[in-house]
């Protein structure tokens, strides 16, 4: 879906949702689904745009100072060298914690989330010196979130964006909430050969699962056109439609490059830069093709999705893709992501 300074210019929708049951075991044509414009996708990684908002509204409130160390918040994010990471270190990449937690071997959400906020750095991690991306960093944002709201993170992204937004697609496990005619015609599938079967309304992120769903970094579900409204709120400096859901300051500081003269560890795109805002990425030509540049900026999933908003042309392109659907290493997604934007160039 494509916006031209908020009014949508395409939304298109091609092939289908679900194709292939677990096996994976290609369907008959007749119990294939097809791709809708409202059609609902597990947003993977954009998840994180959503929590740097919902923490960013914390900040407006006075609850959150960026620049605090985050054990101010959360006395349990133990672990050496992690006293010096600051609330925005997470938001940025910059922390020194690694991609992933380990979650298993654990048999309560509880321990789950414990061993999460005592995930270690990586080892020789200087606090603030590196761009390091990191799934951690945002599940620790989100539980920092749950910490001063009082309010468990599917909650507080209701109260916070869905609700004020009027976005009735958007949430964590959107099995719990739509109804069965919906999620037959509207839920898009992601990896049908996993151990957990097909996936489809449930969260494939491993870990986010492990946490029931509902995590910092991954688990929103949302459709196309309900995602560019978050694109275009960024993009109208905190507003939609008249209502302000973050300061025109804060928008401003989480669109600026936090990361300047900082490298980059990326072993998957070793071409990456550290250029990051507070939870957004900015300028990568990598996804963002020919519309790359230091005022452009975005987020993408892993499932096959990204947002990007070019603020030169007052412009929302959204792209979601079912690439995890049936065997997320069958595609590299970032080709489409750039030829999209080419194109829309």
């Amino acid at each position: 879906m494509a916006l031209s300074d908020g009014k949508p210019t395409a939304h298109l929708a091609v092939g289908e949702a679900l194709r292939y049951g677990a096996g994976p075991v290609l369907l008959p044509a007749a119990k294939r689904v097809a791709m809708r414009p409202d059609s609902i996708f597990d947003l993977a990684s954009l998840t994180k745009v959503y929590t740097a908002i919902l923490a960013l509204q914390q900040v407006d409130k006075g609850r959150i100072d960026l620049d605090a160390p985050v054990v101010h918040y959360l006395p349990e994010f133990t672990g050496t060298g992690k006293s010096a990471v600051t609330v925005a270190m997470l938001l940025t990449h910059t922390s020194g914690l690694p991609v992933g937690a380990k979650v298993t071997g654990y048999t309560t959400l509880a321990e789950r989330w414990r061993a999460v906020l005592a995930t270690p750095l990586v080892t020789g991690a200087v606090p603030g010196k590196v761009f390091r991306y990191s799934s951690v960093g945002l599940m620790v944002v989100g539980k920092l979130v749950e910490k001063v709201t009082g309010q468990r993170l599917d909650q507080a992204l209701r109260t916070g964006l869905t609700i004020p937004l009027g976005l009735r697609h958007t949430g964590f496990n959107p099995n719990t909430w739509l109804s069965a005619a919906d999620r037959a015609n509207l839920l898009v599938a992601t990896d049908a050969r996993s151990s957990r079967g097909l996936l489809r309304g449930v969260v494939h992120d491993d870990v986010a699962n492990r946490l029931g769903g509902v995590a910092g970094h991954a688990g929103i579900f949302s459709t196309a056109e309900e995602v560019a409204v978050v694109g275009q709120l960024m993009l109208d400096g905190g507003t939609y439609r008249g209502k302000r859901i973050l300061a025109e300051s804060t928008v401003a500081r989480m669109l600026r490059n936090a990361n300047s003269g900082l490298p980059a560890v990326d072993p998957e795109r070793p071409r990456r830069t550290s250029d990051h805002g507070l939870g957004v990425v900015l300028n990568q030509p990598w996804f963002m093709g020919r519309l790359a540049a230091p005022t452009t900026f975005g987020h993408t999933g892993f499932t096959g999705t990204s947002l990007l908003v070019d603020r030169r042309r007052r412009a929302v392109l959204v792209l979601l893709t079912n690439r995890a659907h049936p065997n997320w290493s069958w595609a590299n997604p970032d080709p489409v992501r750039i030829a999209v934007a080419n194109t829309f160039a």
